[in-house]
């Protein structure tokens, strides 16, 4: 039976800031139980203490496997049930290089947390959902990874990974109840800017033909459409919210 939103639980990565904790306090805002993961602790204290009814905080490294399993394990174990993964775990690592000039320390660890991380969230949270025949897994992927950025080469290849990855997923579980999708912003307004140089942020925000950042509750509403129990007929798909950036 598809459950209502009051009878679910969500894992959301990434969940201290940014798109993690807008999406995860949409949601927790519909009922659903949350679980917020993130490798800031401090981050998700501030997270948790925001929230009313306040959530199970993870401090969880997701590139690491025995972190995931173990942040798992404990959010099935108060909960005894994962219905939504919302993976917004990322970073964007170096930028404004090109690719010969890019770090391989750099890259690996870009690698570890976009698309590993995706990878290892999926493979310790769908057996869950296999056991109810029903689950929502949506992926932030980037326009990036879709079209490719100069000057971001580990973040637009392992984007375009977690790309991959959505739409293999969505075919091993289509005939289940689990839906995976996932979801490519172009440049959204969120603290992760503050990392990168304006000349990159100018570059991108160009790219759109709206021509200026995507917002939070624009990101919310479209997550919020492709994790309800109604999205049941879509699967391996990646969403665009590009502002017209988007070219296939």
């Amino acid at each position: 039976m598809t459950p209502d939103w009051k009878d679910q639980v969500a894992i959301v990565t990434g969940g201290a800031s940014g798109i993690g904790f807008a999406v995860a306090s949409k949601l927790h805002s519909l009922g659903v139980q949350t679980v917020l993961l993130d490798w800031n602790v401090e981050a998700l204290e501030k997270a948790k203490s925001m929230l009313e009814s306040q959530p199970l905080i993870i401090p969880t490294d997701v590139g690491e496997e025995v972190s995931v399993k173990s942040a798992v394990r404990e959010a099935v174990q108060k909960f005894s049930r994962i219905d939504i993964l919302f993976n917004s775990a990322g970073i964007v690592g170096q930028t404004n290089l090109k690719g010969h000039e890019a770090d391989a320390d750099d890259f690996d660890q870009v690698y570890r947390v976009n698309l590993k991380g995706s990878f290892l969230m999926c493979k310790a949270i769908i057996p869950h959902m296999l056991k109810r025949d029903y689950g929502r897994i949506l992926l932030v992927a980037s326009m990036a990874g879709k079209e490719g950025n100069a000057g971001m080469t580990a973040y637009s290849t392992t984007k375009a990974g977690v790309i991959g990855l959505t739409k293999t997923l969505g075919k091993d579980y289509a005939d289940t109840g689990i839906t995976v999708n996932s979801l490519a912003p172009a440049v959204i307004r969120t603290p992760i800017l503050e990392t990168m140089p304006q000349e990159q942020i100018d570059y991108m925000t160009a790219k759109i033909p709206m021509g200026r950042c995507g917002t939070l509750p624009e990101v919310v509403a479209m997550a919020t459409f492709i994790l309800s129990p109604e999205s049941s007929f879509t699967t391996g798909f990646c969403f665009d919210l590009s502002g017209g950036r988007a070219t296939y």
